[in-house]
């Protein structure tokens, strides 16, 4: 293999092992030099895509000249556009031609005046103006500007001047024109009070008022109106978004925060700048003493020039760290202030974003130690735990998920080496526990499938089984390997105390806090019961999408599913072409245009008005009239 295959296939297994999160990608080169910055609201799939199937010479480029690839995950794919933006800027990256304008994201400003104005701008003044943003969809703060002009009489003028009689946005209702001082300063400031209150605020008290606006279009036909205004919420949605990677705070300042896996512990520091994000540093340690005594050892080992150290530096949920700020301020004599932000704290919402994304980044890296090494020192550990005759290379978790014994699925997950072998996952329909609850069936039915054809196959066995449950699930696990003549050691792990039990032994194994054990124990057991619960979701959300079809007039069941199958959501068939929808529900073309028509009418509704359709398939008097509803409101449209 040349040096350069070998090269590709290095950059290829980091892309393949990225998170499935949102977040800012690097390309470096051999010296280490940022060469390339993208954003990505999948990194996996966004860095996985540049090895697949034949690339233009600009990608092929990039990888051939690339010896490494970074990433910073983010909350959202709109940090990750800031985040992106500032990078860009600040690196200046030799394959990156888009963001090098120099231009920055728009933000709303609210002027500093006795009767202020709210527009869009790209300046910040320093003149005691209120700012909020920045916002990388433009469109959506577009939408929302024009909503507050269509809910709020505040002026339109650049300027505001005395004037003799008011002019056209006063007549049309758009304006109170102070101006012509037809409206008092306090009634004024009271649209931009809550304004404000739309932008910094988890009310919803405002878009509710939308929606009910929403609805009244709506029922009157007003379907262009009632477009108008879901693009005005869905805008307020957007522009609420929290955003940790830019801010208009000038202040230097560090937000620091760790994750542990056992032994293991990373630091993710976020160096904000000037109000933006500029870089991420990662420190790898190994420890076993509690967070609060971590973290004051970390900031001392890591600070250690006084002129980097920064005026604040904001920490998560930690106690007790006067002397390190005593330490601070004599030894180091830096005039730095560490703030402790506490996770409940309703005034710490910007801090407790960044802290959080510190984490998650902090995590990222713990998973990729754990994926790099193998986790060899927890599967020995168990081994000597559960006086196992081999290695637990291959360990299967199974769990059940179902709501009130409707939609039972029980999961299958696949470690290997201590780490996921995500094409080894498998889940299952239960078919002798629909409708009922019984975890100890629902097991039984799992692992009967499960190995009963891996024996027909004559495949590979695992070398553990781990069940999420206590003795009665475990005991009910073994009575189906005994059928089967199959010894495999088979544990469970109950959630509450996190014991560990072993069949026929009501007496619980207790695994240290911080044991590598009990950390990958507790990894498979979380890991079988998202996807459990995923599967589980999916399933009732595919049912309830289905009940929304069957709700259309001219659709029954089987029509339902075929639209299902071919449109996905009800959106995709509102705008759909009457020839498809026929072809689909094998209907009339007037009858397709109907279908059409209540699907338009739907989508209109608010998504409280979704969540209020029956959920389940009985045919009700409700649904009756709600689909009676619909029919007759499409044939009045159709009819205009």
């Amino acid at each position: 293999m040349t040096d350069a295959e070998s090269n590709r296939k290095q950059l290829h297994e980091t892309a393949l092992k990225a998170p499935k999160s949102s977040g800012v990608y690097l390309w470096r080169n051999a010296e280490s030099t940022i060469i390339y910055v993208g954003k990505a609201k999948n990194l996996k799939n966004r860095l996985s895509s540049y090895f697949a199937g034949n690339k233009d010479i600009k990608t092929r480029i990039l990888i051939s000249k690339a010896r490494s690839i970074e990433y910073i995950t983010t909350s959202n794919e709109y940090e990750a556009l800031l985040l992106e933006n500032t990078l860009i800027k600040q690196h200046n990256p030799r394959y990156n031609i888009c963001l090098k304008d120099g231009k920055s994201y728009p933000v709303l400003r609210i002027t500093n005046e006795d009767f202020p104005k709210v527009f869009k701008t790209r300046r910040i003044i320093q003149d005691g103006s209120k700012y909020f943003g920045p916002f990388p969809n433009v469109s959506a703060l577009d939408a929302f500007i024009e909503t507050l002009y269509r809910q709020y009489k505040i002026r339109h003028c650049k300027k505001l001047q005395k004037r003799k009689s008011p002019c056209l946005y006063y007549h049309i209702g758009q304006c109170a024109a102070p101006c012509c001082k037809k409206i008092s300063k306090e009634s004024y400031n009271q649209f931009i009070e809550e304004i404000e209150a739309i932008l910094e605020s988890e009310d919803e008290s405002q878009i509710k008022n939308i929606e009910n606006k929403m609805k009244e279009a709506a029922q009157q036909l007003q379907f262009e109106k009632a477009a108008r205004l879901r693009d005005g919420i869905d805008a307020i949605k957007t522009l609420r978004k929290q955003n940790a990677v830019e801010d208009f705070d000038p202040e230097s300042r560090d937000y620091i925060a760790s994750y542990s896996e056992g032994p293991l512990v990373t630091f993710c520091i976020l160096k904000m700048r000037n109000g933006k994000l500029i870089a991420k540093d990662c420190c790898r340690t190994k420890s076993l003493s509690e967070e609060n005594e971590i973290t004051s050892e970390f900031l001392r080992a890591y600070y250690t020039d006084p002129a980097q150290i920064p005026p604040h530096i904001f920490v998560a949920n930690q106690k007790n760290l006067e002397l390190t700020q005593q330490f601070f301020s004599e030894v180091l004599k830096a005039q730095t202030k560490i703030s402790i932000v506490e996770s409940d704290s309703p005034n710490e919402k910007r801090n407790i974003a960044t802290l959080e994304m510190a984490r998650q980044n902090a995590k990222e890296d713990i998973i990729r130690r754990i994926r790099e090494r193998g986790d060899i020192p927890a599967m020995e550990e168990l081994m000597n735990v559960l006086k196992l005759q081999t290695l637990p290379v291959r360990i299967e978790g199974f769990d059940i998920a179902h709501i009130g014994g409707k939609f039972p699925v029980a999961s299958l997950v696949s470690f290997y080496n201590g780490n996921p072998d995500k094409k080894n996952y498998r889940y299952f329909r239960l078919k002798t526990t629909d409708g009922i609850i019984d975890d100890f069936a629902s097991i039984q039915e799992a692992t009967h499938r499960r190995y009963s054809r891996l024996l027909k196959e004559q495949a590979e066995m695992p070398d553990l089984i781990l069940i999420d449950g206590g003795i009665g699930q475990v005991n009910a696990a073994q009575a189906v390997l005994d059928n089967l003549s199959l010894d495999i050691p088979i544990a469970g792990l109950a959630e509450k105390f996190e014991d560990l039990y072993l069949p026929h032994n009501s007496i619980p194994i207790k695994l240290p806090k911080r044991s590598d054990a009990l950390r990958l124990l507790q990894r498979i057991r979380d890991e079988a019961h998202r996807f459990a619960t995923s599967k589980n979701q999916a399933l009732r959300i595919k049912a309830n999408t289905t009940l929304q079809f069957e709700n259309l007039p001219n659709v029954g069941k089987v029509r339902a599913i075929s639209l299902l199958e071919k449109f996905k959501t009800l959106d995709e068939l509102a705008v759909a072409e009457p020839e498809a929808v026929s072809t689909a529900a094998k209907c009339s073309i007037e009858q397709a245009k109907e279908i059409i028509a209540s699907a338009k009418i739907v989508s209109a509704l608010s998504a409280k008005d979704a969540k209020d359709m029956p959920h389940t398939h009985t045919n009700t008097a409700k649904q009756k009239s709600q689909s009676k509803k619909i029919a007759n409101l499409a044939k009045a449209a159709l009819e205009d």
